[in-house]
């Protein structure tokens, strides 16, 4: 049991460590906006993801893999929304010169979001789960335990990722190197779509 645990968080590390959509929004936040305004968007991300993990180990992911035309439908939006991201990632400026306004941070409901319609996310969720059921005797145990792993790597992984775009930003001093990193950003987040769709 122990080996098996030991599998899963280090599984769980990896999969919120590695580059993807999660880490480039969290780079890109803690670019504009530093760690401390950056925290919603964490916990966000952080929350979707322990709760996809859970859904996943309680076994209600499986109507995705049943019908596909749902399956579809949650490419289309989250890919749509991952572009839409994208696009405002990779049109701002300099953090509070875009048009003389103090941009608000991207927010707690769009790191859920941001998970909740990742169908890359189900897709790890839903393998961790069968891999690592063994972990617990019922579904509500291995819900319980996937959420708290997955929730707890992912915060401490994506505040690396955003501290990271905060040091980057440190090293940032004209609107032109702003917009460069943005674009950068913005085209790496478009990017994180294709892994999506390619099967």
């Amino acid at each position: 049991m122990p080996e098996a645990l030991y599998s899963l968080i280090l599984f769980a590390v990896v999969a919120t460590a590695t580059p993807g959509g999660a880490t480039t929004l969290a780079t890109a936040s803690g670019a504009q906006f530093g760690l401390r305004r950056s925290i919603p968007l964490l916990l966000g991300i952080a929350f979707g993801l322990a709760l996809l993990a859970a859904t996943a180990a309680s076994g209600l992911a499986a109507l995705l893999q049943t019908l596909p035309i749902l399956e579809f439908a949650m490419k289309l939006a989250g890919s749509s929304y991952l572009l839409w991201l994208a696009y405002k990632i990779g049109g701002a400026g300099a953090p509070r010169m875009n048009d003389g306004e103090d941009p608000a941070p991207i927010g707690f409901r769009t790191g859920i979001l941001l998970l909740l319609l990742n169908p890359k996310g189900w897709a790890m969720a839903l393998g961790a789960a069968a891999s690592f059921a063994a972990l617990a005797s019922s579904a509500l145990a291995l819900a319980l335990i996937m959420a708290m792993t997955f929730g707890i790597a992912a915060i401490t992984s994506l505040s690396l990722w955003c501290v990271g775009g905060a040091i980057l930003a440190r090293k940032l001093r004209t609107e032109r190197q702003w917009r460069l990193v943005n674009i950068l950003l913005g085209t790496l987040l478009a990017a994180s779509i294709l892994p999506i769709w390619i099967n």
